[in-house]
């Protein structure tokens, strides 16, 4: 049985979204339990009764906040994501699900669970909706400001590892993203990366932006830098459109009629941009699953990154991943 630990302290909002949405999935799974990594004088009083037997408590009351140096965490022992990532480490758990200081998660998951063989930095993928009934897998969105070809082209691999054998895509289909769809196109490092993806099976070539929203290909493949402004990018475009949808409606029969009927549309589209359906990003590149959660997750956020853990765990995916870096870096002779 799977043994997931959770930083329950991390979040923006306590330990009372991350205990509900941890209860919340141990009531639609059976496989698996969980360590709870916190205070155990404010943890144990948000646990029902009959889940006591599928969560153990690792008590400490050491917390970084948002406020504190990524750097910190090495040295901060006792806090509750340097705790959850050796219960991983150790081999008491088999994934770490965070809310808490992604800089510390990122470098401890990577310094203390260690990088793939092959993998020369992880990074961080997220699920961007699209127009059709359908995702894109975009990374990196954030854990690398720099990258080089050869990045991107590792980038690409496990991306398409992770669609396939979590996501449950066939032959995902992988865009690295440029400022137009030609193969000239790009800086020198897309360029140079262009030509180590054109071995990979369903490699499409460059995508451009609004390709990831039309759902062209599965897999965007970008560096950090662009990654994490297009994150934030798409984000606040969904919440100006909802709110100008708000403030243009006015109080007529004609529009009161028509907001009752688009009801369920936008309750659709909501879903379809809220990330509490996706529940977290997973930093691929580790070798065990890490899923950073947002802060401001709610339970429903907690309850699908849990999920999402479950699946990589039982996916093997740092096995597949270094055997496919390993087979398409002899191909092509990656320096």
């Amino acid at each position: 049985m799977l043994k997931i630990a959770i930083d329950a302290m991390g979040g923006d909002f306590g330990p009372e979204p991350i205990i509900e949405g941890l209860v919340a999935a141990l009531k639609k799974n059976n496989n698996f339990t969980a360590i709870a990594v916190g205070k155990k004088d404010e943890l144990l009083p948000l646990i029902p009764q009959i889940f006591l037997s599928r969560i153990e408590i690792l008590d400490t009351d050491d917390v970084i906040s948002m406020s504190d140096s990524a750097t910190d965490a090495l040295k901060r022992k006792e806090s509750t994501i340097y705790k959850a990532i050796e219960l991983v480490r150790e081999g008491n758990a088999d994934a770490v699900v965070s809310a808490g200081h992604s800089g510390a998660s990122m470098s401890l998951a990577t310094l203390r669970i260690g990088r793939i063989k092959g993998v020369n930095r992880p990074a961080i993928a997220t699920l961007m909706p699209t127009s059709e009934n359908q995702n894109t897998l975009v990374l990196d969105v954030g854990a690398n400001v720099d990258s080089d070809a050869k990045n991107l082209f590792e980038f690409a691999i496990m991306g398409q590892i992770y669609a396939q054998y979590v996501l449950r895509l066939d032959e995902p289909i992988v865009g690295l993203l440029s400022n137009g769809e030609e193969d000239s196109k790009g800086n020198e490092v897309t360029k140079e990366a262009y030509k180590l993806l054109s071995k990979i099976p369903n490699f499409a070539g460059n995508v451009e932006g609004s390709d990831i929203f039309k759902g062209t290909v599965d897999v965007v493949v970008c560096d950090g830098f662009v990654g994490n402004i297009l994150l934030k990018t798409a984000e606040g475009v969904a919440d100006t459109i909802g709110k100008i949808i708000k403030k243009n409606l006015k109080r007529s029969l004609i529009s009161i009629a028509g907001a009752v009927l688009m009801r369920k549309v936008f309750k659709n589209l909501k879903v379809r941009v809220d990330y509490a359906e996706y529940g977290g990003a997973p930093l691929l590149g580790v070798k065990a699953p890490v899923i950073i959660a947002h802060g401001k997750s709610n339970p429903k956020a907690i309850q699908n990154a849990i999920f999402q853990a479950i699946n990589a765990a039982s996916s093997n995916l740092d096995t597949i991943i270094e055997q496919r870096l390993a087979k398409y870096s002899n191909n092509q002779e990656i320096n």
